[in-house]
């Protein structure tokens, strides 16, 4: 048998409506570097267009993508498809698959407002993971596109390391 072991995460894949301004946005507010600025890809018979069909099947004709990494390395892939749609303002969180991903910053209340103004949404107040014992905090937000984020003042493991609620 195999020994177990946790495997990094290599990088997420987002959906925007429009690629400049994503970019702009998670580049200025996060400081999300660029590594790839806005690209199209094309259904051909590239190796990336191959991969791209293996992926959406066949004729999805095109789409836009831009590589970020965050402060940790970890890769940002901001897509735009033809047609897109923007989700409603209801988190189907009980629909199965991803509906959020975290980022970490000990000034949750200063991200908060640079997230607003720059066209975000704040959608919960901040609040404490164990009030009067830690001063670990956190909230969910919108980016200007519709996608839902957390953000949390400490780490994962210090953050859940403590237990249960």
């Amino acid at each position: 048998m195999t020994a177990q072991y946790p495997r990094s995460f290599s990088h997420i894949g987002i959906s925007v409506p429009d690629l400049e301004a994503a970019v702009k946005f998670y580049s200025e507010v996060l400081g999300w570097y660029v590594i790839m600025a806005p690209t199209k890809i094309e259904e051909d018979d590239s190796d990336i267009g191959q991969m791209c069909t293996d992926v959406f099947g066949a004729k999805w004709n095109s789409f836009r993508i831009a590589h970020l990494s965050t402060g940790d390395r970890i890769g940002v892939e901001l897509f735009e498809f033809p047609n897109n749609e923007r989700p409603d303002n209801n988190l189907e969180y009980w629909k199965t698959g991803t509906f959020h991903f975290c980022v970490q910053d000990p000034d949750v209340e200063g991200l908060v407002e640079k997230i607003i103004a720059h066209g975000g949404k704040q959608r919960m107040p901040i609040r404490y993971y164990y009030p009067g014992e830690k001063p670990y905090r956190m909230v969910y937000v919108e980016d200007p596109f519709g996608n839902v984020f957390e953000i949390y003042s400490h780490s994962y493991e210090l953050t859940y390391s403590a237990g249960a609620y």
